[in-house]
């Protein structure tokens, strides 16, 4: 190969910062290198060079995590619709009967559709522009960015340089690719163990740059591509030195910012779920935890307890984001993937009923189906986590031009899990501050997929053990130990998998749908506080179609039944 690589991440640019360690970097112009040169800088450089010509990407590739762009909204920026955050979180939780969302007709539309699951929204059609191609489009970006540094960081490059850096990019990588396909394959195939075993899977491009299109790979090829990626990356984060035996566990932006070990076990955990190999799911959870030293959350920072709302409508008591676990890292013992201190972020503005905004007689909020919290022990603290009478609380707001505190009623059963007045680094309620962290990961859900794994597995035994430690993690101070048997007897075990699903990531990413999905089960709309129609999301309709966009340029896709 002979082609110029241009300025890649800007980073070239500086190269004559570096030391050539070998004669042909001599450049006459320093912001181009080939691929012989970038090569031989990779096997034989030394750590910062790599760094300065790769770091750039590899520290890139976290963004994608959590992908926002206005091609997810066909072409229109804006954090409420543009991003892989609502599309998973709001979208997807929405439509699955756990969560009643706003307060009656005035959200009946925007969001409100995917709660009522309108009948004219139908975000799985192929020439929808957002809610279809959006969400095809952003995995297959995070691809490109992924294979963009995969060209490089080849087996043999890795091999010849034993560098502990480029096994560090180089997993960075395939967690991202791995993650990208997985969501291709959640999104666009039925469910692996529901008729999707038999069915197409993706085309499968491991280069970066234009591709002739490849036919769809079949399911099974496809799902198996994702596993090898993800234990390729656990084989290479554990090899590479870096933190503990691959991860990177803390309170610290570097820390939770991190691709590391946890972030490729997590999403090896999970797309085994989808296809049964409940063996790697097992293992992989187990190294998460063990890691974790299976630390969970504490009581008092677990949202905010119902008790303190009478004090905090009447401004005699405050909750401090940065006493909120799901708020604020370093209360949060479980983080997995998070960042900080960030001003415009989505758990703050979307989550937190006490958020101020321009005009809070709009404002939404997030409250759990009756008959759903009423299945939850009163030994349980996460019960007082919603409110259980409707009360006023004071926003900042303008309103035709008048400044002032209104009081608006919240409705009763509002989640108070991202509950806060104060945001982070402030000491006094401010209506124009929102600074608070994002968890997007945490270890919880790795419980849950482990206590899951062994149940479908047939072992009861561990399974239970898994639920009782998350269990007692949730018993609120004074109350007997909750397990397994005393707060769900006479339910099967995995049925108790599922509620403590259910109740543990309620209106965190998407889990509500796609355990529905994986499950091959509807959900349904039990609680008296609801006010749609209950209208379910038909199982058929949590597959999207191929975008037209795609079907239109890959014509292989004409030979495949869908």
């Amino acid at each position: 190969m002979k082609k110029y690589i241009k300025n890649i991440c800007g980073a070239l640019a500086a190269v004559t910062a570096l030391t050539a360690c070998d004669s042909k970097l001599d450049l006459t112009d320093p912001t181009k290198l080939t691929d012989e040169q970038i090569e031989g800088l990779l096997i034989d450089g030394t750590p910062e060079q790599q760094q300065l010509v790769f770091g750039g990407m590899a520290t890139g590739l976290k963004s994608y995590l959590c992908y926002r762009g206005s091609i997810m909204s066909g072409g229109f920026s804006n954090i409420s619709i543009d991003n892989e955050w609502v599309h998973n979180n709001m979208y997807r939780n929405l439509q699955c009967g756990d969560i009643v969302y706003g307060d009656g007709a005035r959200h009946s539309s925007g969001w409100g559709q995917y709660y009522r699951n309108s009948a004219d929204n139908q975000y799985w059609d192929s020439d929808r522009e957002s809610e279809c191609y959006g969400f095809w489009a952003s995995p297959a970006i995070s691809i490109s960015k992924a294979n963009n540094i995969l060209m490089y960081l080849t087996d043999e490059v890795i091999e010849k340089s034993n560098s502990g850096l480029l096994k560090q990019y180089k997993a960075q990588a395939l967690v991202i690719r791995g993650m990208g396909y997985m969501q291709l394959m959640e999104r666009f195939t039925k469910a692996y163990l529901h008729g999707g075993q038999s069915g197409h899977g993706m085309p499968i491009y491991t280069t970066y740059g234009y591709n002739d299109p490849v036919a769809p790979s079949s399911a099974t090829e496809t799902w198996n591509f994702i596993i090898n990626d993800l234990k390729e990356a656990v084989r290479l984060f554990k090899d590479s030195g870096l933190g503990s035996n691959g991860y990177t566990i803390g309170t610290t932006q570097a820390e939770c910012y991190d691709i590391d070990c946890g972030v490729a076990q997590y999403f090896l955990a999970k797309a085994a779920m989808w296809t049964g190999d409940y063996q790697s799911v097992i293992t992989a959870g187990n190294d998460v935890m063990n890691a974790y030293n299976w630390s969970f959350i504490k009581e008092e920072n677990y949202g905010v307890d119902n008790s303190r709302v009478a004090g905090i409508c009447a401004n005699t008591d405050d909750m401090r984001s940065d006493d909120n676990a799901f708020l604020s890292i370093a209360k949060n013992p479980e983080t997995i993937f998070g960042w900080d201190t960030d001003a415009n972020l989505y758990n703050w503005s979307y989550l937190n009923p006490f958020a101020n905004g321009s005009d809070m007689t709009s404002h939404a909020y997030m409250q759990i189906d009756n008959a759903l919290w009423a299945k939850m022990s009163d030994n349980d603290y996460r019960k007082s986590r919603y409110m259980t009478e409707a009360a006023e609380f004071p926003y900042f707001a303008i309103i035709s031009g008048d400044s002032t505190w209104y009081p608006t009623k919240v409705p009763a059963y509002t989640s108070l899990k991202w509950a806060a007045t104060i945001a982070s680094d402030e000491s006094a309620r401010k209506h124009d501050r929102s600074n608070s962290d994002q968890i997007l990961f945490r270890t919880s859900e790795v419980v849950l997929m482990l206590a899951e794994a062994y149940a479908q597995s047939g072992n009861d035994t561990e399974a239970k053990n898994t639920l009782n430690k998350l269990l007692a993690a949730r018993t609120k101070a004074g109350a007997p130990t909750m397990t397994c048997d005393n707060t769900m007897a006479g339910m099967s075990t995995l049925d108790m998998c599922k509620l403590q699903w259910r109740l543990e990531c309620w209106l965190e990413n998407g889990w509500a749908f796609w355990n529905a999905k994986r499950w091959n089960q509807v959900p349904t709309y039990d609680g008296s506080n609801h006010w749609s129609d209950g209208r379910t999301v038909a199982i058929e309709n949590m597959t999207w179609e191929i975008p037209d966009k795609e079907t239109q340029t890959n014509p292989h896709w004409a030979s495949v039944s869908r």
